[in-house]
C-alpha cells in the first residue's frame, strides 16, 4: 500500500507540474469568470444556464488535461525505458498501474475543485442580478430571499461537480488501459470517440426495441462495454430543477427535488463508476502484463 501511495503521489506531482495543466486551469478560470459576467438572455434562467455551460467547460478542460497526463505518465515512460527502472524496484505492475491512475484522478480532482470555486463565485455574484434582488438591502426579506436563492443553486452545484469528476475518472481509466499500448496521438481521439459513444448509449435501448435480434444484441453489447455516461447526468435535478433545501423558501417547492434524491442518484453513479473503473483497469492490467517495457514492441 505504501508503494502504491508513493507512485500515486509522484504521478500527482508530475501531472500538476506540467505547464499545460495550469494553462488549462487558468484558461478555464478565465472562461468561467467571463461567462459569469455575460448575460444569457434566458428571461430569469441565466443562473441555471451559466451553471450548465460552466459544468461543460470544466468537464472538457479537465478531461483533456487528464488525457495528456495519462499518455505522458504511462506510454512515454514505456517508450523511453523509464518504466524499466521503475519495475526494477520491488513493485508489481498492478501497483504501478493503480498508483498512476490514482495520481491522475487526484490531479483531476484538484482541477475540478479550483474551477468549482470559480463557478461558486460566479453563481454567488449572478443570483442578485438575475433575480433582481438588492444585494446591499437592509431589509430582512431581501436578505433572506437572496440567501435562499444562492443556497438553492449552490446545493445543486456540489453533486454536479462530483459527477463531472467521476465521469473524468471513468474516461481516465479507459485512457490508462489504452495508454499501455498506444500513444497520445491514438489515445486522445479514441477516448473522445468513446466519450461521444458513451453519451449516445442512453438512446440505444429505445432505438433497438423494434429491431431484430442481431440489432438488439449489438445494442446490448455496446451498452455493456461502453461507459453509460447518462448515469452521471443529473442536470435535470441539479441544474434545471429546483432543489428543496431545508430551511429555505424552496423547502416545500411543489416540483422540487430533495437533496436526498440528488445525493442518492450521485451515490448510484459513484457505484457504477467504481465498477466500470475496476473493469477498465483490469483490462489495462492484462495489456500491461503482456507489454514489453523496453520501448516499441516488435
Amino acid at each position: 500500500m505504501y508503494r502504491l501511495f508513493v507512485i500515486a503521489r509522484h504521478t500527482f506531482a508530475e501531472a500538476i507540474s506540467q505547464p499545460i495543466y495550469w494553462l488549462m486551469v487558468i484558461f478555464g478560470a478565465i472562461i468561467l469568470a467571463v461567462f459569469a459576467a455575460l448575460p444569457f438572455f434566458t428571461l430569469g434562467e441565466d443562473t441555471r444556464m451559466y451553471k450548465a455551460v460552466a459544468l461543460d467547460v470544466v468537464l472538457l478542460l479537465v478531461l483533456l488535461v487528464t488525457l495528456l497526463a495519462t499518455s505522458k505518465s504511462i506510454y512515454e515512460e514505456i517508450e523511453d525505458r523509464t518504466m524499466l527502472t521503475l519495475m526494477s524496484k520491488p513493485v508489481s505492475r498492478l501497483q504501478v498501474l493503480a498508483g498512476k491512475y490514482f495520481g491522475l484522478c487526484a490531479s483531476a480532482l484538484l482541477a475540478v475543485a479550483i474551477l468549482g470555486i470559480v463557478i461558486w463565485i460566479g453563481v454567488h455574484q449572478r443570483v442578485p442580478i438575475d433575480y433582481m434582488i438588492r444585494k446591499n438591502s437592509i431589509y430582512e426579506a431581501d436578505i433572506k430571499q437572496l440567501h435562499d436563492f444562492r443556497v438553492m443553486h449552490l446545493a445543486g452545484l456540489y453533486p454536479s461537480l462530483l459527477l463531472s469528476w467521476l465521469q473524468v475518472c471513468v474516461l481516465a481509466a479507459i485512457s490508462v488501459a489504452i495508454s499501455t499500448r498506444v500513444s497520445f496521438v491514438v489515445n486522445l481521439p479514441a477516448v473522445l470517440l468513446i466519450y461521444l459513444a458513451g453519451n449516445l448509449t442512453r438512446f440505444l435501448g429505445g432505438a433497438t426495441t423494434d429491431s431484430g435480434m442481431l440489432a438488439q444484441s449489438i445494442g446490448w453489447i455496446a451498452q455493456t462495454v461502453l461507459p453509460y455516461l447518462a448515469a452521471f447526468d443529473l442536470r435535470e435535478w441539479t441544474v434545471y430543477g429546483t432543489v428543496r433545501v431545508p430551511g429555505t423558501a424552496f423547502e416545500s417547492a411543489q416540483d422540487g427535488i430533495t437533496l436526498g434524491k440528488i445525493w442518492g442518484g450521485a451515490a448510484s453513479a459513484a457505484l457504477y463508476a467504481v465498477l466500470y473503473i475496476v473493469a477498465a483497469l483490469s483490462a489495462g492490467l492484462l495489456l500491461f502484463r503482456s507489454r514489453e517495457l523496453g520501448g516499441a514492441e516488435g
